[in-house]
């Protein structure tokens, strides 16, 4: 068991839905961690007026204030040391960040696809889902995985899956893929602090408590 509670720092790109249950889940009992900061990578967006309303730490690092990518990511490193987290939580982050080496497999990521199918550059939020309803997929799902260098690439902790149905528009699988991140990404993060994941190549393996 690591840290109880466990000490994470959440990063972010929209209106903080995923940032909003994880609150709602530790008020509730149900996720023992600690917010110590929150990020937005730019200004006026929901899930900082989210982390606001909680009385959470929260920061702006806009990626278009950064001539270059390892400035930018050495802002966001920096900010987290201070915040001595033990995780780093992506709840729907799209800029690409370099990942230094002291937080290799302690940055997690919540994707709205069964991966490695529709990730990648480009394939975020509702083109996922677009995406999923225009190739006539009858499954779609999500994917908790570790960060690493490239665009949901990293390995996989743990998926969920639901249907996609005949008459589905991409905002009704937008709504129920949700529904399993709500339920994916907390578990990812609970067996982070459980100490129950170990890396077996480019396989997380999930131990037994």
């Amino acid at each position: 068991m690591l840290h109880s509670p466990l000490n994470i720092a959440v990063l972010l790109s929209g209106s903080g839905r995923t940032l909003q249950n994880l609150i709602d889940l530790k008020k509730a009992g149900k996720l023992d961690i600690h917010i110590q900061l929150v990020i937005a990578s730019r200004a006026g967006l929901g899930g900082t007026q989210r982390a606001v309303d909680a009385g959470l730490p929260n920061n702006v690092i806009d990626r278009k204030s950064y001539s270059d990518l390892p400035p930018y990511s050495n802002a966001i490193f920096s900010a987290i040391d201070l915040a001595k987290v033990d995780l780093v939580v992506m709840a729907g982050w799209l800029s690409l960040i370099e990942i230094p080496s002291r937080y290799a497999n302690r940055i997690i990521n919540i994707h709205p696809s069964l991966l490695p199918a529709f990730g990648g550059k480009g394939m975020y939020g509702h083109k996922v889902h677009e995406a999923v309803v225009a190739g006539g997929c009858k499954i779609s799902g999500c994917t908790a995985h570790f960060v690493d260098a490239n665009y949901d690439t990293g390995p996989i902790i743990l998926q969920r899956s639901c249907p996609v149905l005949d008459n589905d528009t991409a905002d009704d699988l937008a709504n129920r893929v949700f529904a399993e991140e709500k339920i994916a990404l907390p578990a990812a993060i609970a067996l982070y602090q459980q100490n129950r994941l170990r890396m077996n190549g480019r396989r997380v393996v999930i131990t037994e408590k």
